[in-house]
């Protein structure tokens, strides 16, 4: 079997393609999940990598979860209330902390619907774009569950408390438009442009020193449970790292050189 996850390298920046596309991209085997997780490792422990776009085979983005397993209560929804609570724990779960550990900065290229988990990954992400025929969904109370894999905790932060409650407590879907109107989305564009202006993103983020592009996502990452002193404290350190680095002294002279910089990750 294909993996679930394409990986295509483009120089500094990584396309991941979310590869089930006659199953809408869904999320509930154990190996997805561990096989997102461990892209996310991989990708952090690769200083070379710059910027990620993440997409999703065929017409979807990812439509959550797999509802005939949960009909049938097989896989991940098969056993007793423990034994589903632990089957959590150990998949979709670890996606959340993945992409919370993950330093490289994410593009989420939304090509069509983004549904319970597939909204959650959506907003994991550090950008988010969507094609015009993109829509998307907290969708969980329809199916009278709730949110399993972290949106009652991404989502609010992303849209704020109002229209996130609105969201999931109806499990409404949106358009693309209603999704830049309420900010879950940075860009709405047409669908043959979406990855083009993904990977151009991407680049945009890629051009710059790989270390300082990092340690600005971990710290407004980190500085969302955080009060401003300590905060600071933490950008006082990742800016004594950033004055040291080799790329931080390459980029000073090439501005002073009015030249382009040639970063190497050191």
């Amino acid at each position: 079997m294909q993996p679930f996850l394409m990986v295509e390298r483009q120089a500094s920046v990584v396309v991941a393609r979310f590869n089930r596309p006659e199953q809408k991209n869904v999320i509930s085997e154990d190996a997805q999940s561990e096989e997102i997780v461990e892209f996310c490792r991989t990708m952090t422990r690769d200083t070379s990598v710059r910027a990620i776009v993440l997409t999703g085979a065929g017409d979807a983005f990812c439509a959550g979860g797999n509802i005939k397993n949960m009909q049938q209560r097989t896989g991940m929804f098969g056993g007793s209330p423990f034994a589903v609570r632990s089957n959590y724990r150990n998949s979709v779960q670890m996606i959340g902390p993945a992409f919370q550990d993950l330093e490289v900065p994410i593009v989420a290229a939304i090509n069509g619907p983004a549904i319970g988990l597939g909204l959650d990954i959506a907003c994991m992400c550090d950008v988010r774009i969507a094609s015009e025929t993109a829509v998307m969904a907290e969708s969980y109370v329809k199916l009278g569950i709730i949110p399993g894999g972290g949106g009652a905790w991404l989502l609010p932060r992303v849209i704020g408390p109002a229209r996130a409650s609105l969201m999931t407590l109806t499990g409404d879907t949106i358009t693309a438009a209603q999704a830049l109107e309420y900010g879950l989305v940075a860009e709405v564009v047409p669908q043959d442009a979406l990855l083009d202006r993904a990977l151009e993103i991407a680049r945009r983020i890629a051009a710059n020193p790989g270390h300082a592009t990092r340690l600005a996502k971990r710290l407004m990452r980190e500085g969302q449970d955080m009060k401003l002193g300590s905060a600071l404290e933490m950008a006082g350190a990742f800016q004594a790292l950033s004055h040291h680095a080799e790329d931080h002294h390459e980029a000073i002279a090439a501005f002073l050189g009015r030249r382009a910089p040639e970063f190497k990750d050191r």
